[in-house]
């Protein structure tokens, strides 16, 4: 196909988009970003950590540390601020990081940046069309890019998603907050307040000059432009008194609206991150899910690309990412009703609250919410059959390694735990990583406890298991075929 500006486009360089980017780098794909910011900035807060799964993401692709080395490790997960610690998961990271999104989303552009990456800055969609060979944006400067694919990262209002002629159903606005960064004249009420709408935040922003500020408003706020006025009037509703509060450097609105795309995907234009859904940032969902929408998305796209395999590869992203999206606008929405301060919801809070208190609950919810129990449903079989990938260490011919190294080139993986060479897979041998090891520990999985160790597992670069082998390895040739396409002849 000539004149194309790369194979895939991606629309927006927020950390969903960065991570695609990078993974559809690592498989060789030419991958362009647009983006309209000049450079990676994001203004106040926004998304304020990372989950246990995303650290394993990231670790999966050999970065995890150069978030570690700037964020500070706690215990994250929570459902309506209910703490919900997983220090004894089975996970190398049973925790998460406490990390602002301008770091997230600047750590991911410095990864990007040693990747064959082009960014096109400064630069906003305004329309597309596709035919049945390519897709084409126009640019607000009146050029145009042309690719083989496009994907739009760019956010709940997603111009991608609207052009694309794709539905975004879904529950309207219930509540609406201000979200704010200012000064205040007068000491502050530090500290969490729940009111009859729901929680209200006061805390020191990261150089302690500033107060960050969560409001909940009295009335659902139009439009994402709130003004001082606004906020003011929404401390003095809560707090009696606006504290002085002036010269705001952020301000913001946003609200509990839940809607997902009905489809991820729409012939050569693909959703992924808040382009894909939106809900309330109960739990801190949102960064999470998208940059695993991302690691879902971009070795499928890729070996699509490569005619490696069939496009119909690509419906496995909408099947496998939508429960998953859907399971998290309902949690959110039981989380803002929970956090609501009347009389009622206070006593179902105790009620939950002791709930989450017992170890069963308590573990099946911080999995949920850490994004350790996502589970694919690639058929019956084995508990581990389409679930994340324990990070083992393996002893291998080549020395020790861990699970996690071998996919940090976002290769898949065949570790073979049984007779050294007693697996062949010569006609994938181009596509899939053979290795022979030993692990002589427990196999244990967050929420499910123990499972029974197979003597073969395939790994998607994903890092989510496609197949087992138990002494045998039988519908290994077909899991082959599905997941890296047919057998080279």
């Amino acid at each position: 196909m000539t004149g194309l500006d790369a194979d895939v486009l991606i629309v927006g360089a927020g950390p969903t988009g960065l991570m695609l980017a990078g993974e559809l780098a690592l498989a060789g794909i030419d991958v362009a970003i647009v983006e309209r910011r000049n450079e990676q900035h994001v203004a106040g807060a926004r998304a304020r950590g990372l989950h246990s799964r995303t650290i394993e993401v990231f670790d999966q692709r050999g970065i995890a540390d150069r978030f570690l080395s700037q964020g500070q490790v706690a215990q994250v997960a929570g459902f309506s601020f209910i703490a919900l610690d997983i220090s004894d998961f089975p996970t190398r990271h049973n925790y998460g990081l406490a990390l602002l999104q301008n770091h997230v989303e600047r750590i991911m552009a410095e990864w990007v940046g040693e990747l064959p990456v082009k960014f096109y800055r400064e630069h906003e969609a305004t329309g597309l069309f596709q035919d049945d060979t390519s897709v084409t944006i126009e640019l607000s400067n009146g050029a145009s890019l042309r690719a083989k694919y496009l994907v739009g990262c760019d956010g709940g209002r997603s111009l991608i998603r609207k052009k694309a002629g794709i539905d975004f159903p879904g529950w309207d606005a219930s509540t609406s907050y201000l979200i704010a960064e200012v000064e205040m004249t007068e000491e502050p009420a530090f500290g969490i307040r729940r009111g009859v709408k729901g929680v209200n935040a006061l805390g020191k922003t990261e150089d302690g000059n500033r107060v960050g500020v969560v409001l909940v408003e009295q009335h659902v706020g139009t439009g994402d432009e709130p003004t001082l006025g606004d906020l003011r009037e929404a401390l003095i509703a809560v707090y009696g008194t606006d504290f002085g509060a002036h010269s705001p450097v952020w301000l913001s609105r946003f609200n509990d609206m839940a809607r997902q795309a009905a489809s991820y995907r729409h012939r050569r234009v693909l959703l992924a991150g808040d382009a894909a859904h939106v809900h309330a940032p109960s739990g801190g969902q949102g960064l999470n899910i998208g940059v695993q929408d991302a690691v879902n998305l971009g070795w499928k796209l890729a070996q699509v690309i490569k005619n490696t395999s069939p496009e119909t590869l690509l419906d496995t992203y909408h099947a496998e990412r939508h429960p998953i999206a859907a399971r998290v606008l309902r949690l959110t929405m039981a989380q803002t009703a929970l956090g609501r301060g009347d009389d009622s919801t206070e006593a179902l809070r105790e009620t939950v609250t002791g709930l989450l208190r017992m170890d069963e609950p308590r573990k099946r919810f911080a999995a949920m919410m850490s994004g350790l129990d996502v589970h694919y449903d690639l058929g019956d079989g084995h508990p581990l059959l389409g679930r994340r990938m324990p990070d083992l260490d393996l002893v291998t011919a080549n020395g020790p390694t861990r699970v996690f190294t071998l996919l940090h080139k976002a290769r898949p993986v065949l570790v073979n735990l049984g007779e050294p060479g007693s697996l062949d897979i010569t006609p994938w041998a181009d596509r899939v990583q053979l290795i022979d090891g030993k692990y002589d520990g427990a196999w244990e999985l967050p929420a499910l406890g123990a499972v029974t160790a197979p003597t073969a597992v395939l790994i998607r670069p994903d890092g989510h298991v496609a197949w087992l082998g138990q002494q045998t390895s039988t519908g290994l040739a077909d899991a082959l075929t599905t997941w890296f396409g047919p057998p080279a002849s």
